[in-house]
């Protein structure tokens, strides 16, 4: 019979690379998903004993894959906006932020570098009412009461900032890229 580590270990070589495959859907990035895959597989090992059986065992593994995944892009999501609001007060230089590339193809990487620089562009042209609206609500994830408040305006106001803003960028980024 086996023992416990031996039956784990042919979980682990059984689940790793559905897990790591799941994690990796959420998280666009290997080496994290390969982090999270290693916290799943700890979490399993963990609380294998309270599995019940009411759901296949790769289901329940799924589950906890999806959790940590989830988990993992909320505390992201609160850095990104503690990093921002730090930024709004001038703590911090805003370059420390720049994202890694969510690929690990350079083709791909370049592609997106690219379509990023022609979309930082187009922002940049923007009234700053706008500009400031629509980064606050689509790339910092704010709610449109949350940027009132940060505006001092109405919600209809931020709104319509927001409105104006997409209206602008899709009529600049269309007019770019006919040219091309």
């Amino acid at each position: 019979m086996a023992s416990k580590e031996e039956s784990f270990r042919y979980l682990v070589a059984e689940h790793q690379e559905m897990v790591i495959n799941t994690c990796y859907r959420f998280v666009f990035n290997r080496e994290d998903a390969e982090d999270l895959a290693q916290g799943v597989f700890i979490e399993v090992f963990r609380s294998l004993e309270q599995f019940r059986e009411e759901a296949k065992l790769s289901t329940w593994i799924y589950r906890i894959a999806v959790t940590k995944s989830l988990d993992h892009l909320r505390r992201l999501k609160r850095k990104k906006r503690f990093s921002s609001l730090k930024r709004v007060i001038g703590i911090e230089d805003p370059s420390s932020d720049i994202a890694a590339p969510h690929s690990d193809n350079p083709l791909e990487a370049l592609a997106g570098n690219e379509q990023a620089d022609i979309l930082q562009n187009a922002l940049w042209t923007l009234p700053d009412s706008q500009k400031t609206a629509f980064l606050l609500s689509k790339q910092e994830g704010f709610s449109n009461q949350e940027i009132a408040d940060i505006l001092k305006t109405s919600v209809s106001a931020v709104e319509s900032l927001v409105h104006r803003a997409k209206k602008n960028l899709h009529d600049k980024l269309y007019a770019y890229y006919t040219q091309q």
